[in-house]
């Protein structure tokens, strides 16, 4: 049975990688167009042969350099799909912080017109911001460099289809270094036993065996990781079921190090011991 056309729709905050990820869905073999005013959409696809069969994957960065108005490309979206379509919005975000430093840094001018760069930030986030709660996928690109989401982008796309599996990622992460922007349900592991303290497991982390077993020896252990396991063993058929196509998992400790990478590659794993899940795993501030 072959897959039925494919178009994605990138777009996200202005220095967040929307580029970087279009040359990454190229490299997959899509067709990609950049600066698409959502009105010419429809016409693009019809170009391209889309609906009828001609090229499978198409992709198209819409943003605010076009003029973007949401209400035109959710209407868009919705009239595609009636037409068997399958649409994949895909937003690429930063921290403010971030996005302002690569600004300054590359002594390029913001698209959004504004006194400094923190203001055309903010004038494009609250643009954005309908177009981001619609999102299918959201990629946050803060501390990933070009590599790093052009790996992301392939992992979410590389098989691309209507039929694909519901794709997990377990992410650990440590509170003090923020929490992550992007993700769909977070657990706190702080109150387990903590390895930092025991000398000859500081230096360590939660990819090594004396670690995983420090911090899985403990009843309350036990019992997060069988209620964690349970709930989401009860949720993803659910979300699945809603077409959802990908769901972040965040597992915090403090720093990040330790008991937080234990319980999400323990979790990864009894996930992917479930079948018919795609399962990842990504330790954020592993080597801070």
């Amino acid at each position: 049975m072959s897959s039925p056309p494919h178009l994605v729709i990138i777009s996200g905050m202005s220095g967040a990688g929307r580029s970087a990820a279009a040359k990454a869905l190229e490299d997959l073999g899509f067709f990609v167009i950049d600066n698409l005013p959502a009105d010419l959409i429809s016409d693009v696809v019809a170009r391209a042969d889309l609906r009828e069969g001609g090229r499978k994957r198409v992709a198209a960065v819409v943003d605010t350099r076009g003029g973007l108005e949401f209400g035109d490309l959710e209407a868009v979206i919705r009239r595609l799909g009636a037409e068997g379509v399958v649409t994949t919005l895909l937003f690429l975000d930063a921290d403010d912080e971030v996005l302002a430093t690569r600004f300054e840094e590359t002594r390029r001018p913001h698209p959004v017109p504004g006194e400094t760069v923190a203001e055309s930030i903010a004038a494009e986030r609250a643009a954005l911001r309908g177009l981001r709660g619609r999102a299918d996928v959201i990629i946050d690109t803060s501390d990933r460099n070009v590599h790093e989401l052009r790996d992301a982008v392939i992992e979410a796309f590389s098989g691309a289809s209507d039929l694909r599996p519901l794709r997990v990622s377990v992410m650990s992460f440590g509170f003090k270094h923020g929490v992550p922007r992007v993700v769909d349900l977070l657990f706190d592991t702080r109150f387990l036993d903590n390895p930092h303290w025991e000398d000859g497991l500081r230096p360590l982390t939660g990819l090594d065996a004396e670690v995983r077993t420090f911090v899985l020896g403990t009843p309350d252990a036990v019992e997060f990781m069988d209620r964690t396991a349970g709930l989401l063993e009860f949720l993803i058929p659910r979300y699945s079921a809603e077409g959802k196509a990908y769901l972040t998992v965040a597992i915090g400790c403090t720093g990040g190090r330790h008991r937080s990478v234990v319980i999400a590659e323990e979790l990864a794993r009894r996930l992917r011991d479930l079948g018919g899940i795609e399962v990842s795993t990504r330790h954020r501030d592993i080597a801070r």
